[in-house]
């Protein structure tokens, strides 16, 4: 179990870019959803003990993060936003350097290790070719190998699937569900679709807080015969968000289709639509953004 109590940093130049983070993260695939700016990495890099947080505190098991960070690195696995590469390195031969700098000296127990690890991430038939050849999947495959060094208990991923195209981004889903069945592995993303597939468990970040957190079912749930849909002109998005609570628009097919949350139909000509994680993470930003702008003002 990782455990955050009250997790703040601010940054020199007065940026708060976490507020007082509380959160309980168990076993298995966790997903921290947030647009950009909201604060994720920054927490990621905390968890990684790459940066101290100014307040708070941080526990996985018996291990005292803040106090002990050695010992937390020594069962974590990390893939950040972006990794850099030696040029003209091949695969195999980096991730072999990386395996001694985790620790692991003895020749044949490395070995083991390194070509376990790549016909894992399925880059076995690759792996005498350059890493800073490879496409944007292959390296983020790459990028998992090296996080799973040394059989952590704690891997952390921020944004792993930016970028990816679509067949891509579900052979690396794939993987992730596959290691995250026995560790605690935090997704952190703005992409709704990889918690909506992969994570039993999720909290939204925005603007530094967490404001909101559960299952994503049974979240979802709340949202249930509440939202409604309708293609209206798009020179008339401006008037319906000023009358009614709209959570997301999409332009389709040179109209733009609303989505409204609402205990009843807003109006004639509005259908029922079943709610989606997308809806939720839609309707929780807005609502957050409401009430800073509130408390703005009335400052």
């Amino acid at each position: 179990m990782l455990s955050l109590d009250d997790v703040t940093h601010v940054y020199p130049n007065g940026t708060r870019a976490l507020d007082a983070v509380s959160l309980e993260i168990p076993r298995g695939m966790f997903g921290l959803l947030g647009p950009n700016g909201a604060g994720k990495s920054t927490l990621m890099r905390c968890l990684a003990t790459l940066q101290t947080p100014s307040e708070g505190g941080i526990r996985f098991g018996p291990i005292d993060v803040l106090r002990e960070p050695e010992k937390l690195r020594a069962t974590l696995g990390y893939l950040p936003q972006d990794f850099g590469v030696y040029p003209r390195v091949s695969a195999m031969d980096l991730l072999d350097h990386l395996a001694v700098l985790k620790g692991i000296t003895a020749r044949g127990e490395r070995r083991d290790t390194v070509e376990t690890l790549l016909v894992q991430v399925n880059l076995w038939e690759v792996r005498k070719k350059a890493v800073a050849g490879f496409s944007g999947g292959m390296r983020q495959r790459f990028g998992v190998a090296q996080a799973l060094i040394g059989r952590p208990e704690l891997i952390i991923v921020d944004e792993p699937t930016a970028g990816l195209d679509p067949e891509e981004r579900n052979r690396f889903n794939n993987l992730l569900a596959e290691i995250g069945e026995n560790v605690v592995v935090i997704l952190s993303t703005h992409i709704v679709e990889d918690v909506t597939d992969l994570c039993p468990r999720m909290a939204v970040l925005a603007g530094g807080r967490i404001v909101l957190q559960g299952a994503p079912g049974e979240l979802v749930d709340t949202l249930k015969g509440r939202v409604w849909r309708r293609a209206i002109e798009t020179g008339q998005l401006a008037a319906y968000q000023a009358a009614m609570n709209v959570i997301a628009h999409r332009l389709r097919a040179g109209r733009t289709v609303i989505h409204v949350l609402a205990d009843a139909p807003p109006e004639p000509g509005f259908e029922p639509v079943e709610a989606s994680l997308e809806d939720l993470y839609f309707a929780t930003l807005v609502e957050t953004r409401r009430a800073a702008a509130a408390a703005a003002v009335s400052a």
